[in-house]
């Protein structure tokens, strides 16, 4: 707990800004909450209590909800944070689609939209996110000159430190230029983050899915691409380079791929992304405006040729996930994307796991639908948002 001043050989204002981080803490983790409850939790004394509920008003970040009503005494004043002390735009990135949401410093989303993408470029792709976050931002009622916005996009690839810009996005094509890198902190701030798509949609299944009710567990996305992101022990665990969860890149080529695409994009995702099984359906003899997803409804109405497409795809994943069990053993794996999602897969892929693997995670599929992505930046984002309100407690008070 933060000390009294009589405790400490700091600064006052110092022993301030402190108290009052700790308080902001208490009351976004319990609020709506009482004077007395704060004291008690926080073991500071009822003077500075009050005095930093008061600094915290002034400055907007709390407000008072009401009153409580006990079997004693007089009605205590309610506290809780102020949601409108900052935003968070989080937005999802794609080959088809670009989805995005307003959220308040609460978490709670204002506003959301999905929409296709009609842009071929890198460039293109930055101006349609920015016309998405300003319509967001329009749409939520936020004045973005007097808010805290804080900008996450949730991208294929990773950063590469070294070019500035991002690599390993080979679906979206121009993606990977310094150019676009530079467009997008020019449009949303210096303080924008970028973030690994699948990496946010596995924070998002931590928070609001499956992931809850584990400690440590893959959230493995199949559609367009292939990818995975890891959560152990709680926590996202991203790798030395960053790379963590780059499953596409295992060296696992059906027959067929392409050696082309998978010198560029892996050999897994080469073979088991959406295009390699549309790939196997036409060389199946089915219908050349086949899509993915048309060759699991066939498969589930029966059609012999898709069953044995679907079978096999559902044999890969499983070879690429007992590699993943037999380093990482997790509780879980997470199905999710366009393939992923798809019904039946999960299952079919647990039982083919179940011969290649000696111990078997439960395999589900993900419940939380397109905007897993979005749902992880507003998480991100959200968290950086309070981190930059309690340093600016410090910088106030320093």
């Amino acid at each position: 707990m933060t000390a009294e001043p009589a405790d400490l050989g700091a600064r006052p204002p110092l022993i301030r800004a402190l108290n009052e981080q700790l308080l902001l803490e208490q009351v976004r983790l319990r609020g709506p909450v009482s004077r007395a409850e704060l004291v008690r939790a926080s073991g500071l004394s009822k003077p500075t209590v009050a005095m930093a509920l008061s600094s915290l008003e002034q400055d907007a970040l709390v407000q008072t909800a009401g009153t409580r009503i006990g079997a004693r005494g007089r009605a205590a004043a309610l506290y809780e944070l102020r949601r409108d002390a900052g935003f968070v735009v989080g937005l999802d990135v794609g080959r088809e689609y670009i989805r995005g949401a307003v959220a308040d410093l609460a978490g709670a989303v204002r506003a959301r939209e999905s929409r296709r993408s009609t842009s071929g470029t890198g460039p293109g792709r930055v101006r349609e996110l920015t016309r998405l976050a300003d319509e967001l931002v329009a749409a939520a009622g936020v004045r973005a000159s007097e808010s805290v916005v804080h900008t996450v996009v949730g991208s294929p690839g990773v950063l590469d430190q070294s070019r500035s810009a991002l690599r390993m996005a080979a679906n979206l094509p121009g993606w990977e230029r310094p150019g676009v890198l530079r467009e997008l902190r020019r449009a949303f701030g210096d303080e924008l983050v970028v973030e690994n798509d699948v990496d946010a949609a596995a924070i998002a299944e931590r928070d609001h899915g499956h992931g809850r009710d584990v400690a440590t567990f893959a959230f493995v996305s199949i559609g367009t691409g292939i990818g995975m992101g890891l959560v152990i022990d709680g926590a996202l665990h991203r790798g030395a380079h960053g790379i963590a969860g780059e499953i596409g890149f295992l060296p696992l080529a059906a027959n067929g791929a392409d050696p082309a695409d998978v010198r560029r994009r892996g050999a897994l995702e080469a073979s088991a992304s959406s295009t390699a099984v549309v790939r196997a359906a036409r060389q199946a003899g089915m219908s050349e405006d086949v899509d993915a997803r048309s060759v699991f409804a066939a498969a589930a109405a029966g059609d012999a040729r898709a069953v044995r497409i679907v079978d096999a795809e559902a044999e890969l994943v499983a070879c690429a996930l007992a590699s993943v069990v037999a380093v990482v053993d997790p509780e879980l794996i997470v199905l999710g994307g366009g393939i992923g999602r798809a019904p039946g897969l999960a299952q079919a892929v647990a039982e083919h796991l179940a011969r290649l693997s000696p111990a078997v995670p439960e395999v589900r599929a993900t419940a939380l639908g397109d905007d897993a992505v979005v749902d992880g930046c507003i998480a991100v984002g959200t968290e950086e948002l309070w981190q930059r309100v309690l340093r600016s407690r410090g910088a106030l008070r320093g």
